[in-house]
């Protein structure tokens, strides 16, 4: 009509509106720390409001390409935050379930001819309108064995990958210096990705913070001399072996539990009340294996020094 107001679209309402709020929220709450991933993640659901909000104006759009590399450590929240796109992707329209499925490379290779396509293909099916989050994705190139067959599922992947990527969004993950490699050796994949997030390791307050919010969820508490020694535990750990961030310290976590039970078990002379049986003790903590070698690595540490 003549002298019509031009339409708008409310980008706060809309964003009210569609729960993604919600999920941004969760994100908050449950994860601490990673604060650049988190902003990556708002970034990605501010492009996807205002490709909703030129659509609705009738103004050229194309839908993003949001096919995704998640690197980091063990431990870091990758798969966590995977689950949390699916859900935002789903709430701002970009995929119609927001459902994730999360494979390796064992569910896509096959072990012999023919095995692979369907294999793969049957992945990607169940993944359809959601996101495919594929762990250590750079197992799935072995230029060293002419009869492995990973390269027949990449190729695969990266047909879907182009075709398909209004309904499916796929997330790589692994070690960053192994990421670069196998980008290096299957330009496909790099060309199919506009988005790199880089998962940081977490610090030690930040790692104390995560023990914390495990223990309320679970109706725990630390003593004031756990907690001390929790923080040593934390310091120790991290120089030793296998350290995978959050994933070592749940594993802690339940190992003091394991502790603190055997000890009260061991101590009952009466009946317990729920502070008791709901408080973590130093003793909880200090006779982890960690204590032992990692005080035996110090005073090594010092009499080369010396």
């Amino acid at each position: 009509m003549e002298g019509q107001a031009p339409k708008t679209v409310d980008l706060l309402a809309e964003f009210e509106s569609s729960g993604a709020r919600g999920v941004l929220e969760e994100l908050d709450r449950d994860l601490i720390g990673l604060k650049p991933v988190k902003d990556r993640i708002r970034e990605t659901a501010a492009l996807l409001l205002v490709e909703r909000a030129r659509k609705s104006l009738g103004l050229a759009h194309e839908t993003p390409t949001l096919h995704m590399s998640f690197t980091g450590n063990p431990g870091t929240g990758k798969t966590t935050v995977a689950l949390k796109m699916a859900g935002l992707l789903h709430r701002l329209g970009y995929v119609r379930k927001g459902h994730l499925v999360s494979v390796t490379r064992d569910d896509l290779v096959g072990q012999y001819i023919g095995h692979t396509a369907p294999k793969t293909k049957e992945v990607l099916k169940k993944a359809m309108g959601g996101v495919l989050f594929i762990d250590e994705a750079y197992y799935l190139y072995r230029p060293d064995n002419e009869r492995d067959y990973g390269q027949e599922a990449i190729e695969i992947l990266l047909q879907v990958m182009e075709n398909m990527r209004d309904d499916l969004v796929v997330i790589l993950a692994g070690y960053a210096d192994r990421m670069e490699s196998f980008f290096q050796s299957n330009p496909g994949f790099r060309s199919r990705i506009a988005h790199h997030i880089e998962f940081p390791d977490y610090a030690d307050e930040e790692l104390l913070r995560i023990v914390k919010h495990m223990l309320a969820a679970q109706n725990y508490t630390l003593s004031a001399e756990a907690e001390a020694a929790f923080t040593g535990y934390i310091r120790l750990r991290r120089t030793q072996p296998h350290f995978a961030n959050a994933r070592s310290i749940r594993n802690a976590f339940d190992r003091a539990r394991l502790r603190q039970a055997n000890r009260l078990f061991q101590e009952a002379k009466g009946a317990l009340n729920a502070a008791a049986l709901s408080r973590i003790e130093a003793v909880d903590i200090s006779a982890s294996r960690v204590f032992q070698g990692g005080l035996l690595a110090e005073r090594k540490a010092k009499e080369t020094t010396k």
